[in-house]
């Protein structure tokens, strides 16, 4: 793919980030999912979930090596090309000096945008705020090097996952925003998002905002939020992140199960 497609390939990406009207995603792991996902006349891009690309390359999310990334994202981005879907990439904490690096190795494969989180992945904490900052720029700076000025960073705030309040991750969001983000990625860990915190979130980052769903099981609470729910609510972009693997995986089991019991 060349450098102005994929280009326009990034900017009709960022184009689909519209709060209220969102962007969904169901994110994959390896060039089958890819296809099967991208296959779908509701499919408006491919985005993959770094989790699971992890477990089906042999290894874990911390220890997943940019090499293996690469190769991995080179399978899943030639199915985004056939089918002529924008690709963006859960590049995890962008690793650390390495970061430019990544990213011009993204778009050597046509990749349009990535997420980028402000935790360091082996150790989980929290990156300073002007190192946090800066990432979001380099990122984009060598994006812009590299002939994709329109290139989408999805930053993830992490200070909410990792046990802090929900107001340090909205400011820290601000400043993502400020630094060229097109939308800041806010997961909960032990703390729930609820409705009102997500509006509280939405309300502050005037909607550039990426929430995760939880696909639904039969005992879901019925207060548990869907896609339509968070759009409502106006955000500009919901994922799924690892759920696509761990549901197959679960299936295979269960199919297994009674082929090898009778």
């Amino acid at each position: 793919m060349s450098i102005h497609t994929t280009n326009e390939q990034a900017l009709a990406f960022k184009a689909l980030h519209v709060p209220g009207r969102p962007l969904i995603l169901a994110n994959v792991y390896d060039t089958t999912s890819a296809k099967a996902v991208a296959s779908l006349p509701a499919c408006k891009a491919l985005a993959t979930a770094s989790a699971a690309l992890s477990v089906v390359n042999g290894t874990d999310d911390p220890n997943l090596s940019l090499e293996t990334q690469l190769t991995a994202v080179r399978d899943i981005a030639a199915v985004a090309r056939s089918f002529g879907k924008p690709l963006t990439v859960d590049l995890q904490d962008g690793y650390g000096e390495r970061l430019e690096e990544a990213i011009t190795g993204m778009i050597d494969l046509g990749v349009a945008g990535i997420n980028l989180e402000d935790s360091d992945q082996k150790t989980q904490a929290m990156f300073g705020e002007n190192v946090a900052v800066q990432r979001v720029k380099r990122a984009l700076a060598a994006a812009a090097k590299a002939g994709v000025p329109d290139f989408v960073v999805n930053a993830r705030s992490d200070t909410y996952l990792r046990g802090g309040s929900l107001e340090e991750a909205i400011r820290r969001g601000k400043l993502y925003l400020d630094a060229g983000a097109t939308t800041i990625y806010i997961l909960n860990g032990s703390q729930p998002l609820t409705r009102e915190s997500i509006k509280e979130i939405v309300d502050a980052l005037q909607g550039k905002v990426n929430i995760a769903v939880r696909l639904p099981k039969p005992d879901d609470a019925p207060d548990t939020l869907s896609s339509k729910d968070l759009a409502d609510l106006g955000v500009a972009r919901i994922s799924i992140g690892p759920q696509l693997y761990f549901l197959g995986i679960n299936a295979i089991k269960t199919a297994a199960t009674k082929v090898l019991e009778g």
